[in-house]
């Protein structure tokens, strides 16, 4: 497969797509939650050793509207899910995507599997006469986001290195098949405890152990990629702005701290721009920051009359967005959007 000429995960998908249908060859993608390529380094050279090229994370760079682009080849602007915290009208109310709750921690009852458009990648590709799988945590299974992102792939869990590997490889070994093993451990470190802690070069041993592994145990003609969803910038205390002042309450926020999408009171979301020096973007700029396609049909009603794209080592935090974090994403800067491919010669 030729990726000179692709620069996301749309384009990542789509070779993959058009590779499984005419060849009928099993396809093996690897994607390591948070695995920006500012982790590629010294620790990492079992992942060095195949670091092909680099991608660029939709925007924003966060981990549901990543995983939305793979499940249905679409740019967030056509499969609709434009952030981690995304205003949901049909409930009035933001939603947390990964979990399914709002800014209370409430469940918010949705039809998951309508939740993307249809077919998805894995329905093209089971109407095309390939087949599916996806290989995550064991925990995953029957989650709100799982029947969101996975309608008519078959989910296998798996929680060692040695689980994640043999349930690869053996999905792997049926011609035709497509297999996605999800890895989060680098996102889980990096968030909790910073990008450059010791738990990070953990998480990093553990990720390419499974990598090294399912290179050394494929077949050769399976085809067998590596990528990541984003990667994360670390934020210091003092890089945290809440906003807490009631006269910021009429407004309403959603996105993720570092692209906080805003709607309300213009004369409001200025005044807040410049209390946090974040750059102000108004719409006929960051729509086109969410892809091409034909547009969702609740796009319009999720977008924001605004974004605070926070400046480099900050993060805007307004009530009901989680200030515990040490790792941050979201935004634009190299280091939350430079996503490494990596595919086996």
């Amino acid at each position: 497969m030729d990726f000179s000429l692709r620069t996301g995960l749309v384009g990542l998908i789509a070779e993959i797509e058009g590779t499984l249908i005419s060849n009928r060859t099993s396809v093996v993608l690897v994607l390591f939650d948070g695995l920006g390529t500012q982790f590629l380094d010294e620790r990492t050279p079992a992942l060095v050793s195949h670091w092909a090229s680099t991608l660029r994370a939709p925007f924003p760079s966060t981990t549901t509207v990543s995983l939305a682009t793979v499940a249905t080849g679409l740019a967030p602007a056509a499969h609709g899910i434009i952030g981690h915290l995304l205003w949901w009208p049909e409930v009035g109310r933001v939603v947390n995507m990964l979990k399914f709750v709002d800014l209370s921690g409430s469940a918010v009852l949705i039809d998951n599997e309508s939740v993307l458009p249809s077919p998805n990648l894995w329905e093209r590709l089971r109407a095309g006469g390939c087949q599916s799988v996806t290989v995550q945590p064991a925990d995953f299974a029957g989650t709100p986001l799982t029947r969101t992102l996975y309608r008519g792939c078959r989910f296998v869990g798996a929680g060692t290195i040695d689980e994640f590997v043999e349930q690869t490889v053996t999905a792997a070994g049926v011609p035709g098949t497509f297999v996605f093993t999800y890895l989060p451990p680098v996102d889980y470190a990096a968030h909790v405890f910073g990008p450059g802690s010791a738990e990070v070069a953990g998480a990093l041993t553990w990720v390419s152990s499974v990598w090294g592994a399912i290179v050394n145990r494929l077949p050769a003609e399976v085809v067998l990629m590596g990528t990541a969803d984003h990667g994360v910038m670390p934020i210091p205390e003092e890089g945290k702005i809440l906003i807490r002042d009631e006269r910021y309450r009429p407004l309403e926020f959603w996105g993720d701290p570092r692209a906080v999408m805003v709607k309300g009171s213009a004369r409001l979301t200025r005044e807040l721009c410049d209390l946090t020096g974040a750059r102000l973007v108004e719409p006929a700029e960051f729509v086109p920051w969410l892809g091409d396609g034909h547009a969702h049909h609740h796009l319009a009603s999720r977008l924001p009359d605004a974004v605070l794209l926070a400046q480099p080592g900050q993060v805007i935090l307004p009530w009901g967005f989680d200030k515990r974090l040490v790792g941050y994403h979201g935004g634009l800067e190299k280091i939350e959007v430079d996503i490494p491919l990596l595919v086996r010669g």
